[in-house]
């Protein structure tokens, strides 16, 4: 386990090799959630990341649902 500074603005830098670990580049959108006592990120994946995800396997109404609740 690593630890970070949070500075005054409220920020954190996430380790490098946590970043490449997980394909983290500048840009990215992390979702953040709090679950107990943890802040957990989520890379949020790209449009692009997600095509042919649910092909043949869900009708328009349903891919809408599913990128809703990933926002």
């Amino acid at each position: 386990m690593r630890t970070v500074k949070v500075n005054k603005k409220g920020q954190a830098t996430i380790p490098a090799e946590i970043r490449e670990e997980l394909g983290i580049k500048e840009g990215d959108e992390l979702a953040v959630k709090v679950i107990e006592d943890k802040v957990v990120f989520k890379r949020v994946p790209t449009i692009l990341e997600l095509s042919g995800t649910f092909s043949g396997k869900a009708d328009v109404t349903a891919l809408k649902k599913e990128i809703d609740k990933m926002r």
